[in-house]
């Protein structure tokens, strides 16, 4: 009789991960199995609940590297600087982000039909949350004048999330693509002379 073939959690989530970009949260724990070549006993020997492999293989919990980085700068270096590289960051992260957050999405947008939506980070959220947080410590040291932290964190995030909409969502259809680090400093140049202090 053959030895069962041995695979590992990470082969598993990897033949998950693809499955699940290509027919969204619909795909079927059998075709999961077929593409990881394991039967489906072994998935869920692994993982209790097609959700929990879904969460494993879309790797959203991964998302935000950059917002620990940023408030880690708190007092350090100069906040332009700072601000730049946070945004180009986020921007970097958010291009492997978003095809999984339509992936979540193609289970709908009702926590009450997702039920992934209760149980994962809302990153947008987190992201202005964090941002907000980095900009009232660096005013409260003076390196950036007094305002309204939320506020001016919302502004940036809804030019990134318009930028992230329009230059990954949709295609180009012969319209000039803007570059990420052309994007970010051109925002970084109308904004930076309202946080100079």
């Amino acid at each position: 009789m053959a030895r069962p073939r041995s695979i590992t959690d990470e082969q598993i989530v990897e033949a998950a991960h693809e499955v699940f970009l290509e027919q969204g949260f619909s795909a079927t724990t059998a075709a999961i199995a077929r593409r990881a070549g394991v039967s489906e006993g072994t998935l869920f020997n692994r993982f209790h609940s097609k959700e929990d492999l879904f969460v494993a293989a879309i790797g959203l919990r991964n998302y935000g590297q950059w917002r620990s980085h940023l408030l880690a700068h708190v007092g350090q270096g100069e906040v332009h600087r700072n601000l730049e590289r946070a945004l180009m960051a986020l921007l970097q992260e958010a291009t492997s982000l978003l095809p999984k957050l339509m992936v979540m999405f193609s289970r709908g947008h009702d926590p009450s039909h997702n039920p992934l939506l209760q149980r994962l980070d809302d990153p947008v959220r987190s992201d202005a949350d964090a941002l907000a947080e980095y900009l009232q410590a660096e005013a409260q040291l003076g390196r950036v004048r007094p305002m309204d932290a939320a506020v001016t964190s919302l502004a940036l995030m809804g030019a990134v999330t318009h930028y992230i909409h329009r230059e990954q969502m949709l295609p180009a259809l012969g319209r000039e693509v803007v570059d990420p680090a052309r994007f970010v400093r051109g925002l970084l140049d109308v904004m930076w002379p309202g946080l100079e202090p």
